[in-house]
């Protein structure tokens, strides 16, 4: 299977157990380790919002990270494709 190594940028929205699971610092973990870039942040309804660019290959690398996280469980995500940001630096969480 051929996987592009064209940028792209997504916004997802993560549902189920993923707050107070340790879910943000995973996600800043996997980003580093897997080279991307953007946020992570708690929502006030208990989801928990990204904005993530890199690969496709790489962003699914980060998901499936959190994914394996022992107090984690993602029942459903929502993702939008949004425009790259081309001078962003890092990945962090936002408040």
């Amino acid at each position: 299977m051929f996987t592009s190594n064209k940028t792209v940028r997504k916004y997802i929205r993560f549902y189920g157990d993923v707050q107070a699971v340790g879910f943000r610092y995973y996600a800043c973990k996997a980003a580093d380790l897997y080279g991307v870039t953007g946020w992570v942040r708690n929502e006030y309804d208990g989801s928990v919002s990204m904005e993530i660019q890199g690969t496709e290959r790489q962003i699914d690398d980060v998901i499936a990270a959190l994914d394996r996280g022992t107090y984690i469980r993602i029942e459903r995500m929502e993702v939008k494709k949004l425009d790259l940001i081309s001078d962003e630096r890092g990945f962090r969480v936002r408040y």
